[in-house]
């Protein structure tokens, strides 16, 4: 593990940029940057289109380390290059931003009130890989719809169960079980989720860490304890489907929670924008998340 890394994403002022729509996500990404489904036909111009897109908002003069800690990445993008350097490289050497990697294959049916991941059969091999390239950590999400305690306690258990399998390749795992903004009982699923967060985090070794990406709390600061829990290097939030605005507002009012926004901090990007127009519109984005991510 690179030490300089490390100590970034364990005291850093700033975020995470989470740049890692994956094929299921991708026209939906594509579609709010002012490309219509109907401008490319397969799936290999979808991607290549979402990896100019993604190289646009990196080599931005208004994305740096200054302010932005790290950034998730998907496989694919791992696998291409950015300025001619593979993407975690130009993201640390070029940027000084820490580079994760998305390793879940996506979320199995809901049962039990949530929604697990799908089985990963090849991760030792992508870990290995994400290794080789220089990737810090990864981040893998399942999805909480309900106060139900065994679905909660399965969710946990199952990313807590890859997170050492993430640990044991020299990787950190941003263990990421998001509450669905729109579920009836969010506060209640939220006090079960805490709960089998803490007892998870109990049964990690003596220099085992983890970062934890969290739906932002209905009760402000309620995941204090977990921010200041020593087996947790980062407590990072979602947006979760609030606009920019209202996600930075809530945020601000946890404290020591600093944000990993995805469709949030790209709102107001368009294909159509001149340089210039983009560039001020990101940077516009990046200062009002750094300034929410730093209470």
């Amino acid at each position: 593990m690179n030490p300089q890394q490390y100590e970034k994403m364990k005291s850093g002022k700033g975020f995470i940029a989470a740049l890692d729509q994956s094929g299921g996500s991708s026209p939906g990404a594509l579609r709010l940057y002012g490309i219509p489904k109907e401008s490319y036909s397969s799936d290999q111009q979808m991607f290549d289109l979402i990896h100019a897109m993604r190289t646009r908002i990196i080599t931005s003069p208004a994305f740096t380390g200054d302010r932005i800690l790290g950034a998730i990445l998907f496989e694919q993008t791992m696998d291409r290059e950015i300025g001619g350097r593979g993407s975690a490289d130009y993201l640390w050497s070029v940027k000084q931003v820490v580079p994760f990697l998305k390793v879940d294959k996506g979320l199995a049916e809901e049962a039990n009130g949530v929604q697990m991941m799908k089985p990963m059969p090849d991760l030792d091999a992508l870990l290995a890989r994400g290794k080789a390239k220089g990737i810090f950590g990864t981040k893998m999400r399942s999805v909480v719809k309900s106060a139900n305690a065994k679905g909660i306690d399965d969710v946990v258990a199952q990313q807590f169960t890859v997170g050492k399998q993430i640990l044991a390749a020299g990787l950190v795992p941003i263990i990421e079980p998001e509450v669905d903004i729109h579920a009836k009982d969010k506060e209640g699923a939220e006090r079960l989720l805490k709960a089998a967060i803490l007892k998870q985090l109990d049964g990690l070794g003596p220099q085992q860490q983890v970062m934890l990406k969290l739906t932002i709390p209905s009760v402000d600061d309620f995941y204090a304890e977990l921010v200041k829990h020593p087996k947790v290097l980062r407590v990072v939030a979602l947006s979760g489907g609030y606009s920019r605005e209202e996600a930075n507002r809530l945020l601000a009012r946890n404290h020591g929670v600093i944000a990993s926004f995805s469709r949030a901090l790209t709102e107001g990007l368009t294909a159509q924008q001149s340089d210039e127009q983009f560039n001020k519109a990101l940077d516009a984005s990046i200062a009002s998340i750094y300034n929410a991510s730093n209470t």
